[in-house]
């Protein structure tokens, strides 16, 4: 990267009309976390010196929804107003930046949009430092040669052309303008050649263009795609840099576009963790949200669901069926299977649930058995309780725990015990209510609830 400063604008005030649905578009659900989180991550590896996210419909939302995230960042707000066009949008965003810094802002500008999660940091990264490539030695009519960079722009020959800009090139293959599909000649339209939006600028260059750019077009807006023709009547180059993978540059604009990013994207996070060693047996019938960790050699059977924030061991066996919900951890060598669901739980050291078990807001220490059908009871309605197994404790199949409870170590239960009540290290536990089981009476179950 250019030792220049970078700041990042982020274009995100559409309406989202066609998804059809009240969640703001950019707050989409993806692979456990809004569609703009992984734009702000794209954003973010680059180390930008300010973020600017330019907002208008369902601001407030927006704002709520990752108010933390922009506080932690210290990202720029903008409310863009009544929206008129991307060319508009970057323009007050600009405003904004140099206003909240007391001065006018000195160094690149990255363009980027709230509803592209594929985008990669790599790509970005290209595309900036496309602005401080040598001149190309491309001249103008009179001979004399452009001085250089003034913008950077992102394009694909892979991309479907429908719908999008066509990229123009002289003789010598330097790019001179974008045209709008419907504007194309016949021979345009066979151009395969698209503009996908993304951009950089060199901040003095972006300031001097932007007064300039018109609404005198359909939809009475101003495009910031019109500024490259300015960048180029200043004598400066437009700098392209071609998308690795035509599917980063892909807009979300309906929900059957969401589905294909979540496909995407869930590919990419399955290949993150088998490079590090986590066998995925059947990534297609696999889903794991985003920041999940799992250690090296754990097995992930099919049909399982792993979502945002779990966190997973060495050596550990998980699944078919299975579903870790937010807090869930196991530590190594544990074993969770067949229709068993953890909530804000953990799984000790080679402790196993293989079946039938629900595990809400549970502590279960080291070599543990869950029996088939265990039920930790923990909410009454209004409240959440706790529940604590301690090491080497083992709970008969059909056990329901209500907490709060604890089950000492090396406890058992038996089958279909209802645990109202603490359960003390090494003491077996039966019936319902469960109650302690009497050895020297035969086996009969002790008066009373001890413990």
């Amino acid at each position: 990267m250019s030792d220049k400063p970078l700041a990042v604008i982020v274009l995100a005030a559409g309406k989202g009309t066609r998804t059809k649905v009240s969640t703001p578009k950019v707050l989409l659900p993806l692979c456990g976390s809004p569609m703009l989180d992984y734009v702000l991550d794209a954003a973010a590896a680059l180390e930008p010196r300010h973020t600017v996210v330019v907002l208008h419909h369902a601001k407030d939302v927006i704002e709520k929804t990752l108010g933390a995230r922009f506080e932690r960042e210290k990202t720029l707000i903008v409310d863009q107003g009544t929206p008129k066009g991307t060319g508009h949008a970057v323009r007050v965003a600009l405003a904004a930046l140099d206003e909240s810094i007391g001065a006018p802002f000195a160094g690149d500008v990255l363009v980027i949009y709230g509803d592209t999660p594929l985008i990669t940091p790599e790509t970005l990264r290209e595309l900036v430092e496309a602005l401080h490539r040598p001149a190309s030695g491309m001249q103008f009519g009179n001979g004399s040669p452009k001085a250089g960079a003034g913008a950077s722009l992102l394009v694909s020959d892979e991309m479907p052309p429908e719908g999008m800009g066509r990229i123009l090139r002289d003789e010598q293959g330097y790019f001179v303008g974008i045209r709008e599909e419907r504007d194309c000649s016949d021979d345009e339209l066979d151009l395969i050649e698209v503009n996908t939006g993304f951009c950089a600028f060199q901040s003095a260059v972006l300031r001097d263009v932007l007064p300039d750019l018109e609404s005198s077009n359909d939809q009475g807006e101003f495009y910031l795609t019109d500024a490259f023709a300015l960048v180029l009547g200043r004598e400066l180059e437009v700098e392209t840099v071609f998308a690795h993978d035509p599917d980063e540059a892909v807009g979300v604009n309906d929900l059957r576009q969401l589905s294909e990013a979540r496909w995407f994207m869930q590919e990419r996070i399955h290949d993150a963790h088998m490079t590090r060693g986590v066998i995925i047996e059947d990534p297609a019938t696999t889903v794991i949200e985003r920041d999940v960790e799992i250690g090296p050699e754990t097995h992930i059977l099919p049909f399982t669901v792993i979502r945002n924030g779990v966190r997973i061991g060495a050596h550990c066996e998980v699944g078919p069926f299975t579903h870790l919900r937010v807090g869930a951890t196991l530590e190594d060598e544990a074993e969770v299977g067949n229709f068993v669901e953890m909530k804000k739980s953990r799984l000790g050291h080679k402790s196993k649930a293989k079946h039938l078990t629900y595990l809400g807001d549970t502590t279960i220490g080291k070599r543990a058995n869950i029996g088939a059908g265990t039920i930790t009871a923990n909410y009454d309605g209004r409240h959440k309780y706790e529940t604590t197994i301690a090491d080497g404790a083992f709970i008969g199949s059909g056990t329901i725990i209500v907490a709060p409870s604890k089950v000492g170590e090396g406890a058992i239960t038996g089958a279909g015990a209802v645990v109202t009540k603490d359960v003390p290290e090494g003491e077996v536990y039966v019936g319902v209510p469960a109650r302690r089981f009497d050895k020297k009476r035969g086996g009969e179950q002790a008066e009373g609830n001890e413990g």
